[in-house]
């Protein structure tokens, strides 16, 4: 049976977009990970009136719903006087609540002053939630169809709350958690993905979905709980084979490392024992950034333009990229006794390169001890796009060469 849960913001910081509402980002991941199906996620002002007609409407659709903000003990926190009257409940003062508010001010040596009073109030069937690092404790209490949690808006507090919370909504509810798996891509848009599958019969109950992340595009299947794991491998197998080589690691099988590209990568040239040096152009330093504090980075040279990579291979102009590359990576590698030379040359102008206009060509070098490895990409967008852009394609090489998918 299907547990429906809801996300419910309360602040006018939050519908004016003074903050971002990372609370209900986090709480749906917590949700989802438990069992819940979140449907939807509402953020409404400091009004009263709103406050109590979305609560009601909630209260009629929602099993459970995890509301953050408004605890607070000034005149804008409305949400405990909101719950009473959707609930049709008078507040009641809750002593113990009092004395670890109190506690709180005493501990710091300040005195409390006489408004957080406020804060000991709840609709009178509730349940208090202990806040064990605030001054503004949570609450709980049934309406209707949904269990209605109460926590502050705090980030930190909210999530301190949540541990506790947690074995609660395990017990009150029968959830069961549909699993996941990702297999995460590089070099590939979500479009061509959903063309190379868009033939592909699920089983019942198998959902497809993708999410285009700035680092890599994810294509999601989410089983019902209990699916068989051989079948989960299996149809895990097809979409991996379709996709290609593009796919870099797969998240949520038992026999899967996973992890993002520089995971993969570091993982590989760990366990080989393996020393890198790098060259880098492009990625202008982002690379190295990436790669910072790793055992295996030999070292890293930034050349700030082709001319300069040029000097280092004792030609004035670039020529032949690919045999330009492969002078520098012979050097490079000899220099530094490593295992591998990895360099990053690119064609276009400084303006090419500048402008969200403007597109460079990126070529990528790498040498080992059984032979050199090329990639090639057209990059675009702004600056510090292709400086992304160029990091992640150096590090897909490398990947793609230690797992033996380059050709």
């Amino acid at each position: 049976m299907t547990v429906i849960a809801e996300i419910f913001s309360q602040g006018e910081e939050v519908v004016s977009g003074q903050i971002v509402d990372s609370n209900a980002t986090w709480l749906s991941q917590q949700l989802n990970e438990l069992g819940f199906a979140v449907k939807r996620h509402t953020a409404v002002g400091d009004d009263l009136d709103d406050l109590v007609g979305l609560i009601r409407e909630i209260a009629a659709r929602a099993d459970c719903c995890i509301c953050t903000g408004g605890l607070g003990p000034t005149v804008d926190d409305l949400t405990a006087e909101a719950v009473a009257i959707a609930a049709g409940q008078t507040l009641r003062f809750d002593a113990e609540a009092m004395r670890q508010i109190a506690a709180y001010f005493s501990s710091r040596q300040r005195e409390m002053p006489a408004i957080n009073r406020k804060q000991a109030y709840f609709p009178e069937q509730a349940i208090r939630i202990d806040n064990p690092i605030g001054t503004a404790p949570g609450f709980a209490l049934q309406i209707q169809r949904c269990w209605f949690v109460f926590l502050p808006g705090v980030p930190s507090e909210m999530k301190a709350m949540f541990g506790a919370l947690r074995e609660r909504l395990l017990r009150r509810f029968r959830l069961q958690p549909d699993a996941l798996v990702v297999l995460r891509s590089l070099g590939i848009g979500e479009s061509t993905i959903q063309q190379a599958l868009h033939d592909l019969t699920l089983p019942e109950g198998v959902r497809l979905g993708f999410r285009a992340a700035v680092d890599e595009v994810q294509t999601k299947l989410s089983f019902p709980a209990n699916h068989p794991l051989t079948e989960m491998r299996s149809l895990t197998r097809v979409v991996a084979t379709r996709i290609g080589d593009h796919v870099f690691a797969i998240d949520g099988l038992p026999d899967e490392a996973g992890g993002d590209l520089l995971t993969v990568v570091d993982r590989y040239l760990r366990e080989n024992g393996h020393k890198l040096a790098v060259l880098e152009t492009a990625s202008g330093g982002m690379l190295a950034a990436k790669c910072h504090g790793r055992e295996w980075l030999a070292s890293v040279t930034i050349a700030k333009d082709l001319q300069h990579a040029g000097r280092l291979c004792n030609t004035e102009t670039m020529g032949d990229m690919a045999q330009a590359a492969q002078q520098l990576a012979n050097r490079l590698k000899q220099q530094q006794d490593a295992d591998l030379a990895l360099v990053q040359v690119y064609l276009g102008s400084a303006d090419d390169y500048r402008r969200p206009s403007g597109r460079i060509v990126l070529y990528n070098c790498l040498l080992t001890d059984t032979g050199v490895f090329h990639s090639q990409q057209n990059l675009a967008g702004a600056a510090q796009t292709k400086q992304n852009q160029a990091a992640l394609f150096s590090l897909d090489l490398i990947r793609r060469t230690l797992q033996n998918s380059c050709l």
